[in-house]
C-alpha cells in the first residue's frame, strides 16, 4: 500500500487550482465493516474537508451606486454578503463531488477497489461493465455454520472436522475448479469435444458474456491450519453472498460445516494492494498521486475499460507474479 507522497500541495494553497486535478480513476483499500456507499462519503467528505481548508473564491462582488452631494452619483463596490460562506455554506460541499465505484464490495470485504471521481466516474462505469477478474483470499473456519454463513451471524450447527486434511481439501478445490472450468466453455455455447473448444482452451481463459453468473477461473489452499484454511479465488461475477455460500458448501462436501471468517480482495485487474491507498491517507494530498498512478495503470493496459478480446490474456501473468511474491 501507498503512502502519502510529497507533490505540488505542499507549495499550491489554492483550491481552485486543485480542482481541476480532481478527475479519474483512483484506488483504496476498503476495510471491512464498511459498506461501499459509506467509503464513497467518507472520501467525498475528506476531499471537501480538505479543499476547504486551502484558499477558496472570496465572496462575489456587489456593485453599489449611491446619490452624491453634487448631483452626481457615486460607483462603488463591496462584497456581497449573500455570497458569504457563513451564509450559503462551504465552498465545496460534498454534492460537488461526483463519484463512483466500479466494484461493490460486501460490507464485510476488505480489499482493493477502485473510484471514478468527477469525469472519471464513467470510466469507473466502464471497468465494471467489463468485467474485471478479481483475487481474493478467502478464510473460512471448519466446526460449525451460521445463518448468514459468516462470522457475525448466530450459530446453526456444530460438526466435527478433525477427519479433514489437506489433501482430501486440495483434491475437493480442483475438482471445484474444473467444474468451473467447463461451465465457461458452456456458457460459450461451444462443444467441449470440439476443435474449437481446445483452440479456446489454447489461447487461455474466456470472459464471460454475462454479468449474472459467477465464474471462479482458480481456487486453491494458500493455508491451512485447522479449523481455518484460506483459499486464494480468482473469480468474475461474484459477490460477497457467493463468496460465503462457497465456503459453506466446502464444508458440507468435507463432511462437516465451515463459515467465512474473512473475505479479502487483494486484487483487481491490474490493481494490487501497492496501488490502494490505506484509510488514514485518504485526503486530496494522496489522492492526487494516486490518480496519477492509477492513470498510468489505465495507458498501460488499455483492456481494463474496452475489452477486445473474449480471452483474458494477463490473467496467467498476474497469477506467476503473485506465486513468485509469495
Amino acid at each position: 500500500m501507498i503512502s502519502a507522497r510529497k507533490n505540488s500541495l505542499r507549495v499550491v494553497s489554492d483550491a481552485q487550482k486543485i480542482w481541476p486535478y480532481l478527475n479519474g480513476v483512483f484506488c483504496i483499500y476498503k476495510p471491512s465493516n464498511l459498506t461501499v456507499n459509506q467509503t464513497r462519503l467518507t472520501l467525498i467528505s475528506n476531499i471537501c474537508r480538505d479543499l476547504n481548508e486551502l484558499s477558496v473564491r472570496p465572496p462575489r462582488k456587489r456593485v453599489l451606486i449611491e446619490p452624491s452631494t453634487d448631483c452626481k452619483y457615486l460607483v462603488k463596490t463591496q462584497n456581497d454578503l449573500s455570497d458569504h460562506v457563513l451564509v450559503v455554506g462551504e465552498r465545496y460541499q460534498n454534492c460537488d463531488i461526483i463519484m463512483s465505484g466500479s466494484n461493490n464490495l460486501g460490507k464485510l470485504t476488505s480489499g482493493v477497489m477502485t473510484f471514478g471521481i468527477n469525469r472519471g466516474a464513467k470510466i469507473a462505469g466502464k471497468i465494471r461493465d467489463n468485467r474485471p477478474i478479481r483475487v481474493y483470499h478467502v478464510t473460512g473456519k471448519l466446526g460449525k455454520s451460521t445463518e448468514s454463513h459468516f462470522y457475525d451471524s448466530p450459530t446453526t450447527a456444530k460438526a466435527t472436522f478433525d477427519h479433514v486434511q489437506l489433501g482430501k481439501l486440495n483434491s475437493l478445490l480442483t475438482s471445484l475448479q474444473a467444474s468451473h472450468q467447463r461451465k465457461m466453455y458452456e456458457m460459450c455455447g461451444v462443444d467441449m469435444q470440439s476443435q474449437s473448444a481446445y483452440e479456446l482452451a489454447v489461447k487461455g481463459p474466456i470472459r464471460p458474456a454475462v454479468s449474472n453468473i459467477p465464474l471462479i477461473y482458480s481456487i486453491r489452499c494458500i493455508e491451512y491450519k485447522r479449523p481455518f484454511f484460506t483459499l486464494e479465488i480468482h473469480a468474475c461475477n461474484e459477490s460477497e453472498n457467493y463468496l460465503g455460500i462457497l465456503v459453506h458448501e466446502i464444508g458440507i462436501e468435507l463432511k462437516s460445516l465451515a463459515y467465512c471468517s474473512q473475505i479479502r480482495c487483494i486484487r483487481e485487474s491490474h490493481f494490487t494492494l501497492e496501488d490502494a491507498l490505506i484509510k488514514r491517507h485518504w485526503n486530496v494530498e494522496a489522492l492526487i498521486g494516486n490518480l496519477k498512478r492509477c492513470r498510468d495503470i489505465l495507458n498501460k493496459h488499455p483492456e481494463i475499460i474496452a475489452q477486445t478480446n473474449p480471452i483474458l490474456e494477463n490473467m496467467n501473468e498476474n497469477s506467476n507474479k503473485e506465486e513468485q511474491s509469495q
